[in-house]
């Protein structure tokens, strides 16, 4: 049983470079993400250790499904959006290496931007993929969690990402939200947020 196990985990794993050019040597093909993606596809099982500290690298954007992204426009739309995105993001102090979030254990976890850090407690929901996020002073951020061991997306609605960069924020002006709101309006079914890279 293990063996046959193990066949198909491997005929998953060449079925996974072949479909990812970005897999160069052997070194790429068995690094520690493209097994966790091979495990997950064939148990089933997606497990997400949230806990860390995660640093910002840019913006994220996702399209509810691929038929909503190539109405838009595909590939391309997606990354003028993005770009448009980090844009923005920069405008109001979030750079890369600026904001982290750090998930505790404990379902407590802190935002800091800058020299400003932010407090509350977040519950993940392994079946909707997503947690909702509490901080002391807002109400509750619904995201999308994309996660693998070394990488983390947050998406989330437009109006939410607003409130939270408001929230993080005290740079944010009216022209920023106005085009970050356009930008979601544009492009129906799309979410926006940030992407994280594992420091902890």
């Amino acid at each position: 049983m293990k063996k046959s196990i193990f066949s198909l985990a491997f005929v998953a794993v060449l079925l996974l470079v072949s479909a990812n050019s970005q897999a160069q040597s052997l070194k790429d093909l068995f690094n520690k993400e493209n097994v966790e993606k091979v495990v997950s596809a064939v148990t089933g099982k997606n497990t997400v250790d949230m806990t860390g500290t995660w640093s910002y690298t840019g913006a994220a954007i996702e399209f509810e499904s691929d038929n909503l992204l190539m109405k838009a426009g595909g590939a391309v739309a997606a990354t003028t959006a993005e770009a448009k995105l980090n844009e923005q993001l920069s405008k109001v102090g979030i750079k890369p290496g600026q904001l982290s979030f750090t998930f505790n254990a404990d379902s407590t976890f802190s935002a800091k931007l800058g020299a400003k850090t932010l407090k509350g407690t977040y519950a993940y929901n392994a079946t909707e993929k997503h947690v909702t996020m509490k901080f002391v002073k807002l109400i509750n951020m619904n995201a999308k969690v994309n996660c693998t061991s070394g990488n983390m997306d947050l998406l989330f609605e437009s109006d939410k990402l607003l409130k939270l960069i408001t929230f993080l924020s005290g740079k944010v002006n009216n022209a920023t939200l106005k085009t970050i709101s356009s930008l979601a309006s544009k492009y129906d079914g799309m979410m926006l947020g940030f992407s994280l890279e594992k420091k902890e």
